[in-house]
């Protein structure tokens, strides 16, 4: 038999007291038919040795619910209850056991004595009650003594939670004007505490902010107005706080607030009215039709479709000139012209403009009439108008063969100015670029200046401009559209290349080609043409004409017999003429081929070489052959010049010996003859040039003047060392104080024997502060000698290197 107690304690018997009638001792006497004994029974049996029978057996389990206080913040454990088997004696036999929810985490119990604790702080937001089981063994043997019962822990509430808005702030949105106590918005305050015990949950609203405009309802949270005539223009916003407290609103329950942002909505509870009763205006007489003169505004201080304006012109003289409309985006009435203006005609008008609200509330119409008016005085200011034309379209019909300088329209336009100035017409050229017409300056007489064409341009639109004498700026224009009628100025044609053919077997009287012609006229009463054989063949034995009277004729064959090998072409001369005034034809011809053709007309070859051809081998055959040796002499003329490129020595003949030469002519000299001593032979061998015949001497010096070469070593000239014998001739041109300043610049690796003038390089050359010598002037003939005397020239032995 389970027994459970609980007993009190000092931290918690308050609540113990509180709960009491909750919970206490039960017995549950259960009598239960087994066919397994109790544990007890078990050991009696075991003890004796009579056959056990079935038997009525007694099982008792005697539990409690127990409860347990949230939020406990003691040091020490929370005594929750505690367990006791009858079979406990007191001496430690029996083993309690607890298993099931939070058992070991949240809940600890005393194996020996049965008592329960909870090790855990216990939230019954979080988690309400815990299923657990309870079990008592034979400490010695293991063995249970009762049977596993269940039992559960109810954590009891406190109040721990205030009230929550959950869905604030709030926003919301009532009318203006209107009556106290309409509805405006619900709040809700949630309490996560035990609706179902005390008062902890029970929430209680009320107003902090936002009276005397608004209440709340305690018990539902329902806010509502609590002033009339609240106006939307005089205050519009309103920031609201609600305060939600539990236990029934009592001293020391918890509270919770949230703001509610209430909006007042626009009524159309406000008349438009103009802030000015007359408005002044000017347009100028030139102002085109909807073009605005200006804007009139009725202040409404609603807003919205409440502020929504109509405008319209109720009265005045110029309700038939002048129109006004409303911009959705601003409200404003907008006066624009509605005809044109002329100062000349009238100089001003009087508008009446009302205001009103489209859009009423029957309730709100005592405020007063929602409609206001406003005078507008409109001054047409007078302009330089360019010229009118009247009418301002033209017309005009023409025939194509009109003779050039043919008037064919007077054209006529005034200034409608007072001053009435004289006007000048001319062609505005952009819209007549093929200058066909032309306009009388003074007159406005439109006349051809070229021959028209129908065929060609069929409908002429011109612009004639009218230009006043006094101001050229003022130009007015009219369109002038032309038509050009038809004349019959055309002969008719074959509309393309007519070519038939005549079979071998053809009979007498055979259609072989049916034609048709174009005409490029149009006459009124539509083409009809008429179709003959030529003069010429007119009496033609072969073909003849039969005309269908539909604009279309057959021609037909006048015999049998044809042969290719007589005649294989033939050409057959057609008139064709029209039926216009004066008449018009043309001479079309017809080529007609003779063919060879099977029993059923079916052309087998209309060319008479084919009868010269083998009866076995056709045209393409033959084509096909001659292709295939065209293509065969060309390879094979490949393959010799092939040949003939592949035997040619890749040798470099001297003659073909690229002169690495770099010339530089400072000033115009010798031209061509500075370069024919440099002969850059040498540099390939320069033994074989010293051996060779004598030096070319140079054109563009004298011949008297010796090679400085002759000073050189010849040991020097003939090593076989190149790199020794350009340093020699180096040394020699950069010692060297008479060399002429020829006007050409030779740059050789190496540069062979004979040069007269040696090496041209002066980067080395020895530089002195003493004048260069000119002694080599005297042998240059009596033309330098003026120019020796100058600079003194003296003769000596030339330097040796």
């Amino acid at each position: 038999m389970w027994t459970s107690g609980r007993m009190s304690n000092a931290k918690n018997w308050l609540g113990l007291g509180m709960s009491l009638y909750f919970w206490g001792l039960m017995d549950l006497t259960t009598t239960v038919l087994s066919d397994t004994p109790t544990p007890q029974g078990e050991l009696e049996a075991l003890l004796s040795d009579k056959p056990q029978s079935h038997q009525r057996t007694k099982r008792s389990w005697v539990w409690n619910q127990f409860f347990v206080l949230e939020e406990y913040t003691g040091t020490d454990p929370l005594y929750v209850g505690k367990l006791h088997s009858d079979m406990d004696r007191g001496d430690g036999s029996i083993k309690y056991i607890l298993s099931g929810e939070g058992a070991g985490i949240v809940f600890t119990i005393d194996d020996t004595t049965g008592d329960i604790h909870a090790i855990q702080r216990l939230d019954r937001e979080e988690r309400a009650q815990y299923t657990l089981r309870a079990q008592a063994l034979d400490r010695r043997t293991g063995r249970p003594m009762e049977p596993e019962s269940e039992f559960i822990i109810k954590i009891q509430d406190i109040n721990d939670n205030e009230p929550k808005f959950l869905d604030g702030p709030y926003v919301a949105t009532v009318p203006e004007m209107s009556p106290v106590g309409t509805s405006v918005i619900q709040v809700t305050a949630t309490d996560a505490d035990d609706p179902t015990y005390g008062n902890s949950a029970r929430v209680v609203y009320s107003i902090l902010q936002g009276q005397p405009y608004f209440s709340v309802d305690s018990k539902t949270g329902v806010i509502r107005t609590a002033l009339m005539n609240m106006d939307r223009e005089a205050k519009e916003y309103y920031e609201v706080i609600i305060q939600a407290k539990d236990m029934g609103g009592q001293l020391g329950g918890l509270a919770g607030t949230t703001t509610v942002n209430i909006t007042l909505s626009d009524v159309n509870d406000n008349p438009p009215r103009f802030p000015q009763k007359h408005y002044q205006m000017s347009v100028l007489e030139s102002a085109p039709i909807s073009s605005t003169v200006g804007r009139v505004f009725a202040k409404d201080l609603d807003e919205g479709i409440n502020a929504e304006m109509k405008y319209t012109i109720v009265d005045g003289d110029g309700a038939d000139a002048f129109d006004i409309s409303t911009d959705p985006n601003f409200q404003v009435g907008i006066i624009t012209v509605k005809k044109p203006l002329s100062f000349e005609t009238k100089k001003s008008y009087t508008l009446k403009v009302e205001g009103a609200n489209p859009h009423l509330e029957m309730r709100f119409l005592n405020l007063g009439p929602f409609q206001d008016t406003t005078t507008v005085h409109i001054s047409v200011e007078d302009v330089d108008e360019p010229p009118v034309f009247e009418p301002g379209f033209y017309f005009v019909e023409v025939p194509e063969d009109v003779a050039i300088g043919t008037t064919i329209q007077i054209i006529s336009a005034k200034d409608p100015d007072v001053t009435n100035n004289s006007i000048r017409y001319s062609i505005d050229r952009s819209s007549d670029p093929g200058r066909f017409f032309y306009v009388d300056i003074t007159t406005g007489a439109l006349m051809t200046a070229r021959p028209l064409d129908r065929e060609e341009f069929s409908w002429h639109n011109i612009t004639v401009l009218a230009m006043e004498m006094n101001n050229p700026s003022q130009v007015g224009s009219v369109p002038v559209t032309i038509k050009v009628l038809d004349v019959n100025d055309n002969a008719p044609e074959f509309p393309r290349f007519y070519e038939a053919f005549v079979c071998e077997n053809a009979k007498a009287g055979q259609l072989i080609q049916t034609v048709s012609a174009v005409d490029q006229d149009d006459p009124r009463n539509g083409q009809h043409f008429y179709y003959s054989l030529a003069p010429e063949a007119a009496n033609n034995p072969n073909f003849t004409i039969r005309d269908n009277q539909d604009n279309t004729a057959r021609i037909l064959t006048r015999r049998s017999g044809f042969r290719q090998q007589e005649q294989s072409v033939f050409h057959l001369p057609i008139l064709i003429a029209d039926s216009g005034q004066p008449v018009l034809s043309s001479t079309g011809t017809l080529t007609i081929q003779v063919c060879s053709c099977d029993d059923d007309g079916h052309v087998m070859s209309c060319s008479p070489e084919a009868y010269m051809l083998p009866v076995s081998l056709s045209r393409g055959a033959l084509i096909a052959i001659l292709a295939c040796i065209f293509v065969l002499l060309v390879l094979v003329l490949l393959i010799l010049s092939m040949r003939r490129h592949r035997k040619q020595p890749y040798i470099i003949d001297d003659e073909e010996n690229i002169h690495e030469n770099i010339v530089r002519y400072d000033d115009e000299g010798g031209g061509e003859e500075d370069t024919e001593a440099f002969d850059i032979a040498a540099m390939w061998n320069p033994r074989e040039a010293q051996a060779g015949a004598a030096p070319k001497t140079r054109q563009d010096m004298l011949p008297e003047i010796e090679s400085l070469s002759r000073y050189v070593p010849q040991t020097c000239a003939v090593n076989s060392t190149v790199h020794s014998y350009v340093l020699a001739k180096l040394y020699e041109a950069d010692m060297d104080l008479w060399a002429p300043p020829f006007d050409s610049l030779q740059t050789y690796m190496f540069e062979g024997d004979g040069s007269v003038a040696g090496s041209l390089s002066s980067l080395q050359s020895a530089t002195s502060d003493s004048e260069q010598s000119f002694d080599f002037l005297t042998d240059w003939g009596p033309r330098f000698r003026k120019l020796a005397e100058l600079y003194g020239a003296s003769e000596g032995p030339a330097p040796l290197w």
